[in-house]
């Protein structure tokens, strides 16, 4: 997989002098309220290699949703490091982060947050917009990335006409249109039937076996135990982290 440049940061797209996409050490996120603070993270040590697919479990308030906006760029740690394909996040200016989060990460929720008013086609272009590239070559990209997971005839259709799981798929697609670095997915099949789930999950299965990195933060066993490994985070700290295939 390619590294992605960002334009006004000739750092951003280096590749690492490893293969880990991801690297915390003691990660740390404290929010404070007036004189009450309240310790979200508490000394997390992650690392997440390229090709990997990872689940992260916990229940309601154990930091697993605080990690997650971590890992995505859209929060930054009291203290401790967290290195995005061997880049120190903490260097990074807010433009570039932006950039970071638009290029190298897709993100696939729980919700799917696509415009109502848009079509399929228009809601997997968005990205692209923000980026920048030029309408035939947006339009070129979307379609395929529709075709990747099963929509290629649905280009018209919007979020309204489709299924909670075609829905979603769309979100997929949206979440590969910009070749990123790795997926990650916030409880991505908790709006689901049964088959949608599984659908989905498969779809994402093959994406992690062409090579995608994949985090997906779950609170269900059976969806973790689709990933090859799974930390379990309880109390603000990872407790158990072991693989399951």
């Amino acid at each position: 997989m390619s590294g992605i440049l960002v334009d006004d940061d000739p750092r951003a797209g280096r590749p690492s002098d490893g293969d880990a996409v991801i690297e915390l050490i003691d990660a740390r996120k404290t929010y404070r309220t007036g004189d009450i603070e309240f310790e979200a993270l508490r000394g997390i040590d992650l690392r997440v290699d390229e090709g990997e697919y990872l689940a992260i479990m916990g229940p309601s308030g154990s930091g697993k949703s605080t990690l997650m906006n971590i890992l995505g760029c859209l929060d930054v740690l009291t203290s401790g490091s967290y290195r995005l394909g061997g880049e120190d996040v903490a260097e990074l200016t807010e433009t570039t982060l932006a950039r970071v989060r638009n290029r190298r990460i897709g993100f696939v929720f729980q919700q799917f947050h696509l415009l109502p008013s848009l079509s399929a086609l228009r809601n997997v272009e968005l990205p692209l917009v923000y980026a920048g590239i030029g309408k035939e070559e947006r339009r070129d990209r979307a379609e395929a990335a529709l075709r990747r997971v099963g929509l290629g005839e649905r280009l018209a259709n919007r979020p309204s006409e489709l299924s909670g799981g075609q829905q979603q798929r769309v979100a997929v697609a949206r979440a590969l249109v910009g070749d990123p670095t790795m997926i990650l997915a916030d409880e991505p099949t908790g709006n689901l039937d049964s088959q949608s789930t599984a659908d989905v999950l498969g779809l994402l299965d093959e994406l992690n076996d062409s090579g995608r990195t994949i985090v997906l933060i779950t609170h269900e066993l059976e969806v973790a135990e689709r990933s090859g490994r799974v930390a379990l985070v309880r109390d603000g700290m990872i407790h158990d982290d072991e693989v399951t295939a």
